[in-house]
């Protein structure tokens, strides 16, 4: 399921078309890795997803020897297999990543869309039914990583925010089933905490946590208790901070 926001859909189509790389820009939980699993269906093309960090590194990937059965065997890493049965491949949180592992990713986001396996020596083309996709969160976490120019730069960019209340409100009641005017209720206070600048908040409501909340309400969960362990204490660990998001969370509900 996805609720399209601007002209994502079209952008993505586009890019599968014309063999660019895609990068999806936005705060956690906005819809970013829904609308490539979505898309992977859309455009019947399996799909390989890899969740960076600083330890990933570029063996992780492109694959290493390994023992297998006493014997050393080549075994493919996610890039490797993504090129081989030409799947739509997913970078999420690409700018965690190594510099290592992005730099041995540029020859596969220009016009050579190709990987290099030097320590089997062979070189991986991508077919017209490969597809990269990477996304990222610029600006939205203290001290986050960005990624260099030279990389952007290779990539077709969009930012996606979260959904407008009126749609957010219809995508909870469509998931969860849980009746409308809670989900409105749900939606408005998200807007509301998202719009506040006095909580120093690493990350703000996300719909994912408001799927949650929705989810044990629905299951007849006071909403206050479900706002507390499904929102707030998912926002931070911070005991003064916390405090003051339930006492919201009993305001609101």
């Amino acid at each position: 399921m996805y609720f399209e926001q601007e002209s994502e859909i079209e952008i993505f189509k586009t890019c599968f078309k014309t063999q660019r790389p895609l990068l999806l820009k936005g705060p956690t939980g906005c819809g970013k890795t829904q609308l490539v699993e979505h898309m992977a269906g859309h455009l019947e093309r399996p799909l390989i997803k890899v969740a960076c960090n600083e330890d990933t590194n570029s063996a992780d990937l492109l694959g290493r020897y390994i023992l297998k059965n006493g014997e050393t065997v080549w075994q493919d890493g996610p890039v490797t297999r993504a090129l081989k049965e030409n799947a739509l491949l997913y970078l999420d949180e690409i700018a965690e990543a190594r510099e290592d592992v992005i730099v041995a990713l540029h020859p596969l986001t220009d016009q050579r869309r190709e990987i290099y396996l030097d320590k089997i020596n062979v070189t991986l083309k991508a077919e017209r039914e490969f597809m990269l996709v990477a996304s990222y969160n610029p600006g939205y976490q203290q001290g986050a990583k960005e990624l260099k120019p030279s990389t952007r730069q290779r990539f077709i960019s969009f930012s996606m925010k979260y959904l407008p209340p009126e749609k957010e409100k219809d995508l909870l009641c469509t998931l969860t089933q849980i009746d409308s005017s809670m989900a409105l209720q749900l939606v408005k206070f998200a807007d509301k905490v998202r719009k506040m600048t006095e909580f120093p908040l690493k990350e703000t409501i996300s719909t994912r946590l408001l799927v949650n909340a929705a989810l044990f309400i629905k299951e007849g969960m006071n909403p206050r208790l479900a706002g507390h362990v499904a929102i707030a204490e998912g926002l931070t660990d911070d005991p003064d901070l916390l405090r003051s998001l339930k006492e919201l969370v009993n305001l609101n509900f």
